[in-house]
């Protein structure tokens, strides 16, 4: 397992912003204050206001999310459940499951697959914010997402020990599958969509991911 390096020290607004890889303004709070924040405050957010925060680098970033961007990752979801369940392979969390890959890094996937093997003791956990590194992370890329926020979080995500991440395009209708932070494979409509060594024997053809 890769160790992710220290970053070098943020000195102004447009540090913050390019280290968050150009993200809008209005998915950074301000209180806490940048730099500050903390996983307690996450679930503050959520709790209070009922908004999903990753924590990077001290800093609360709103989580971008729409109704499609939803009902797509649901669909990629229930599939996996479908799949993990009568195997009994392990957890599949949605667009609110908050996993700790590194300590003080808070990331949510859209959907993940944690199998039983990296689950503590082999019991559901329940700290809201639990320290599991899943083995597949999905991501469904919203308007406010930007290229260089998801190259960092794909380095993050390969970094702490997941195994495979896709990203999936609603706009492109296509899945771009990462066994690696640069090691992708891009998959279009007419194409099928597998688990791989993650979750052998799963199959998905994408344009069932995209269908109505």
């Amino acid at each position: 397992m890769s160790i992710v390096q220290t970053p070098p020290p943020i000195k102004t607004l447009a540090d913050l912003i390019q280290r968050l890889g150009g993200i809008p303004l209005d998915r950074i709070r301000f209180h806490p204050a940048p730099g500050t924040a903390t996983e307690r405050d996450v679930v503050e957010v959520e709790r209070r206001e009922e908004r999903l925060c990753e924590l990077v680098d001290g800093v609360l970033v709103e989580k971008t999310m729409g109704y499609r961007e939803s009902v797509l990752a649901m669909s990629i979801g229930r599939m996996l459940g479908n799949f993990v369940a009568p195997r009994k392979l392990g957890l599949v969390s949605g667009e609110a499951g908050m996993s700790r890959i590194f300590p003080g890094l808070i990331r949510i996937p859209d959907v993940a697959f944690v199998s039983w093997g990296r689950v503590p003791g082999g019991v559901l956990p329940r700290d809201p914010i639990p320290d599991l590194v899943p083995d597949l992370a999905v991501e469904v890329l919203s308007r406010g997402n930007t290229e260089p926020e998801m190259e960092r979080k794909r380095s993050e995500y390969f970094s702490a020990g997941v195994r495979l991440v896709w990203m999936v395009d609603p706009e492109a209708r296509t899945v771009a599958v990462y066994k690696g932070p640069d090691q992708v494979q891009t998959l279009t409509e007419s194409e099928v969509l597998d688990g791989g060594d993650v979750l052998p024997g799963f199959r998905l053809a994408v344009r069932d991911i995209f269908a109505g």
